[in-house]
């Protein structure tokens, strides 16, 4: 059960929504908005292409593995506790990475914004649920599924034009008026939930998963620059990826073990619903992230475009996937989320599809606008949906956790998405890139094709405010 410590409830629960919002789109565009910043930062620090990679990879990595953790401590300290203290991570590592003065203080600072990034996460979806009642939550969630996308479209273009502007710093400089308004709103106007009893922290439960999913996720992600193979004397990219699996086993195991108050109560996934959007969010991830790669692969290498009008030409699809996003969202409240969100995924394997087979090395860019937009609305209509059904039957004592896992889940699927669609590019690296790119995009739509059967799972039940 909760309790509400504050002075009092929001003028407004939608006020409540935008000051998290605010912060939730910052640490969303500091996911994409250095990679068009990456030249001027090698040639300012003198970084090697291995230290660009990890400026980029430090972030994801940091950020995806203690999720699950992040949405434990906010079901203990209360979300809005959390939260803030996350925003103020955030901060000073954005003012620490504007400041670096070499390529290893920067990846420092990166890796502080993703676990300040890996705080504040889950505790939006979190607080969402809390704020609004389930007939309402859909067109929150709606919302927070919008502010994503836009940050998705912004990313490139922001970075390209703070590069133009001010330089490399500016990408970080910029997040510190932005981060300190975010604070001082959610300070204000999120209500001070916390727990009506005191929790204990699992701490085999932390060491194992935070091991476990560590070691996972840099395998995946790190795989392509280190071939496969040896990254420091015995150790290998397979027996990290071993490492990770056999840790994370051993986690599940503990959590069954461990029936006081486990870090991750396994009795989520005994909800049908649940565990269906938490695989159908990590297929999502892993297109997403399988999508991206080879087609700004082939967009600049292929078809001679700029970083920023690469950026650039991805802006109308992310721009219709957060309206649609948001009319998903409200919709969700009154018809079902298994059709919308099916009906995305649906969307996404046609729009994707038709890239594929449209693709060629004189294509003109509006051809592919077509396909893109399609896409467009297919993102717009999962993730709303996908959330709203992973949360609205759940207790509230299991929202947290169920926020740090359904989060993680897309995490994961991304790093695996961007990792696969690398392989399957080196293994047709004889081929035209035309052919090799096609190949590569076969991945994102076979786990699309995942997360609609994922989708056509979700039993149809009434909906029922969670109970506490």
């Amino acid at each position: 059960m909760l309790r509400n410590f504050s002075s009092g409830w929001p003028t407004s629960p939608q006020a409540a929504l935008y000051a998290l919002c605010v912060s939730f789109f910052m640490i969303c565009l500091d996911a994409t908005v250095v990679n068009v910043a990456v030249p001027d930062i090698r040639a300012s620090l003198g970084a090697s292409l291995n230290d660009a990679v990890w400026i980029n990879s430090t972030y994801a990595l940091c950020y995806a593995a203690p999720l699950i953790l992040a949405g434990r401590l906010g079901d203990r300290f209360g979300p809005k506790r959390v939260f803030l203290t996350g925003l103020a991570g955030f901060i000073t590592a954005s003012l620490a990475s504007a400041l670096a003065d070499s390529a290893s203080v920067l990846i420092a600072a990166r890796a502080v914004q993703g676990l300040a990034a890996a705080l504040i996460a889950p505790q939006t979806m979190s607080l969402i649920v809390h704020l609004f009642p389930h007939e309402r939550r859909g067109r929150a969630l709606g919302v927070w599924g919008a502010v994503g996308g836009a940050a998705m479209a912004a990313g490139p273009v922001i970075g390209g034009l703070l590069v133009a502007w001010i330089g490399w710093r500016g990408i970080f400089l910029v997040n510190l008026p932005v981060g300190v308004a975010g604070w001082i709103a959610a300070a204000r106007l999120l209500p001070d939930w916390r727990p009506g009893k005191r929790h204990r922290l699992d701490l085999w439960g932390i060491a194992l998963s935070s091991l476990g999913l560590t070691a996972l996720v840099f395998g995946v992600q790190s795989g392509e620059a280190y071939d496969w193979g040896n990254v420091a004397g015995p150790v290998t990219i397979p027996s990290i990826l071993s490492f990770g699996i056999l840790f994370l086993a051993v986690f599940v195991w503990w959590q069954h073990r461990n029936t006081f108050e486990p870090l991750l109560p396994l009795r989520l996934f005994r909800n049908r619903n649940f565990s269906a959007a938490a695989t159908a969010g990590g297929a999502m991830g892993a297109a997403m992230g399988g999508l991206f790669l080879p087609l700004m692969i082939y967009l600049q290498s292929t078809l001679g475009y700029s970083p920023l009008a690469t950026g650039a030409a991805t802006v109308p699809m992310f721009a219709l996937s957060s309206l649609c996003a948001r009319l998903a969202g409200k919709r969700s409240d009154t018809a079902s989320p298994r059709m919308l969100a099916a009906l995305g995924f649906a969307l996404l394997i046609v729009g994707i599809g038709s890239l594929v087979s449209l693709l060629h090395p004189s294509v003109s860019p509006w051809a592919l606008m077509p396909s893109l937009l399609v896409s467009g609305i297919g993102i717009g209509l999962v993730s709303a949906p996908l959330a709203n059904i992973a949360t609205r039957s759940l207790e509230n004592s299991l929202i947290g956790a169920a926020s740090g896992v359904f989060n993680t889940t897309r995490q994961l699927g991304g790093a695996l998405g961007s990792a696969a669609t690398g392989v399957l590019l080196q293994a047709r690296i004889g081929d035209t890139p035309t052919t090799a790119t096609q190949a590569a995009l076969a991945f994102p739509v076979a786990a699309l094709l995942l997360g609609l059967a994922c989708c056509v799972a979700v039993r149809p039940t009434p909906v029922t405010e969670p109970t506490s």
